[in-house]
């Protein structure tokens, strides 16, 4: 059964094309993608992600349980509110998800989980706690928007009161703070996002989120859908989860290994193969830009000095104007690169990424 979040209705009232994602019914554009993307590029959009899977972990034992689950150190996190990304590995090294850390407090640390693997995933965690002084608890109850753009900030403060917009406005990159007692009941904001932009992701009660929603329109928040996410995340060279690594990719295979931590005597799940991906692992994942007409799609065959990969995820750049796309292809110097389109092998440039920098097409592409 298809599910949906508490601001369903609110999509559906604003003309929403809707459609099925991971077994949520989702809003994927509300008129044009492409002015909802410029949009968050130019001025402040706002996305409904209370999809994703908010999961509080609790007890003594939390900080020594992460260290064991993820692949990034948690012992990073010095002060509350200060949040990580990371992945979860299977004991062979492949990526179980991604993921934030956020550090609450000593014996209290929330993650946030991709919802199209919800399920897996608080299986894992579960069956990994075991041993460990933790309580592992879904919060069904939260919704999540996530407010991002050049203005989102300023737009977000505007709609709290002085204290609680002077506090957002202090907040550092990957830093969180709780707000209690809001117009909108008690919020978790943090300086997080998955467009490049600067913003915040804002976990609400569910009771709140459309006066939340409402109020972030009033104030000139745009909304936009999964459409523009996608082209957006993209841009900004971040990766899906199904689509650019999975359980049969390591973190070096996916352009993560910043998101590895091989810190001394922290035994961690796959820490045995990362050690060797360190140096030499047999794939990488790569940038590429197509100057002909054309769109880069997934699956498609890129042909490389050293072998043949595939196209991961692939789209047209509204900011670029020309398709863009990440690659997983065999290790070394790639040379000159071509796609097989429809029987045709078109040249491709291999680009650094992001594609796109503070709103603009990053150097060189």
């Amino acid at each position: 059964m298809t599910q949906k979040t508490i601001l369903n209705a609110a999509h559906r009232a604003l003309g929403a094309r809707m459609v099925d994602f991971g077994g949520w019914d989702m809003p994927l554009n509300y008129g044009s993608q492409i002015e909802e993307h410029h949009h968050v590029r130019r001025d402040a959009g706002m996305f409904d992600v209370s999809h994703m899977t908010v999961v509080d972990l609790r007890g003594s034992g939390t900080r020594q349980f992460l260290r064991q689950l993820v692949a990034n150190s948690v012992d990073k996190l010095k002060l509350p509110g200060k949040a990580l990304y990371t992945c979860m590995l299977t004991p062979e090294g492949g990526i179980v998800d991604d993921l934030i850390v956020y550090f609450m407090a000593d014996d209290w640390f929330r993650l946030v989980v991709n919802a199209a693997t919800r399920e897996k995933d608080l299986a894992w965690i579960q069956a990994q706690a075991a041993g460990f002084d933790v309580e592992v608890t879904e919060r069904p109850e939260l919704a999540m928007i996530a407010v991002q753009g050049p203005k989102a900030r300023e737009k977000t403060a505007s709609v709290l009161g002085e204290a609680d917009a002077h506090v957002v406005g202090k907040l550092g990159r990957f830093a969180a703070a709780t707000l209690d007692d809001t117009p909108f009941g008690t919020l978790f904001v943090a300086r997080t996002g998955y467009t490049g932009e600067d913003g915040f992701e804002i976990v609400v009660d569910e009771p709140h989120a459309v006066a939340l929603w409402d109020a972030l329109r009033d104030a000139g928040v745009a909304p936009a859908g999964l459409g523009a996410r996608d082209t957006l995340r993209l841009e900004a060279g971040l990766a899906l989860y199904g689509q650019d690594m999975d359980e049969t990719v390591s973190p070096f295979e996916a352009a993560l290994g910043w998101t590895v931590a091989l810190d001394e005597g922290r035994a961690f799940n796959g820490r045995t193969l990362l050690e060797a991906h360190s140096t030499a692992a047999p794939r990488q994942m790569i940038g590429l830009v197509m100057d002909d007409k054309g769109v880069l799609r997934h699956g498609q065959t890129v042909t490389t000095a050293n072998g043949t990969g595939e196209i991961l995820s692939g789209t047209f750049s509204p900011t670029i104007g020309k398709a863009i796309a990440f690659a997983r292809v065999p290790a070394g110097e790639p040379g000159e690169v071509s796609v097989d389109i429809r029987g045709r092998q078109v040249p491709v440039r291999v680009v650094k990424f992001p594609f796109v920098r503070n709103g603009r097409p990053a150097d060189g592409i």
